[in-house]
């Protein structure tokens, strides 16, 4: 008998739950990557990036959203890459912090980003009749991408996997905490 993958297909609403940093409210974001195929079907060093459309499909961006108060950092950008852009794996070390201004709410948020290896891609998932999803090369990534922060984060992710020496080894992209990046 086989396992069954249970995930579930509704998103969290509501800021009651938020976790605020200095009166910003804190956003955690992943930029889900992969390896491309090459056509004899080995995995090749291009990299190619997962972006989204914003809920009204005005922009691109990556998946990100409200951390909230019952979950890790890493949780909520786990959680926040499988609503809107229903896909699943590892989140691996922190590429950044960034200060940035919500235009919708005129207010300043503090945004922190991951990268995302993916394992898995999912043909349900919370807001799939809300957002597009599409692999990009990270050259076209970045000219789509409508945030300034998301291109900062999308050239940490380009330079740490051109960089073997920083790689993050894979027993260990889950256990580290916001602390001790900072």
């Amino acid at each position: 008998m086989g396992v069954e993958k249970m995930v579930c297909l509704v998103s969290r609403t509501g800021r009651q739950f938020q976790r605020y940093n200095k009166g910003r409210r804190q956003v955690v974001g992943c930029i889900p990557y992969r390896f491309k195929l090459s056509s004899d079907g080995k995995i090749s060093d291009e990299v190619e990036v997962l972006v989204i459309s914003s809920q009204k499909g005005h922009a691109m961006m990556f998946p990100k959203g409200g951390w909230e108060l019952d979950e890790s950092v890493e949780e909520a950008a786990s959680r926040e890459s499988l609503e809107e852009a229903g896909v699943l794996g590892n989140v691996e070390h922190q590429l950044g912090k960034w200060d940035f201004l919500s235009k919708s709410r005129g207010t300043y948020y503090e945004g922190l980003m991951f990268p995302m290896l993916v394992t898995e891609q999912l043909e349900l998932w919370p807001e799939q009749h809300a957002r597009k999803r599409i692999w990009m090369n990270v050259v076209e990534a970045r000219e789509a991408c409508r945030d300034w922060w998301m291109k900062e984060a999308l050239d940490v992710l380009v330079a740490r996997l051109s960089s073997p020496m920083i790689q993050p080894k894979e027993e260990n992209t889950l256990s580290i905490s916001i602390e001790t990046m900072c």
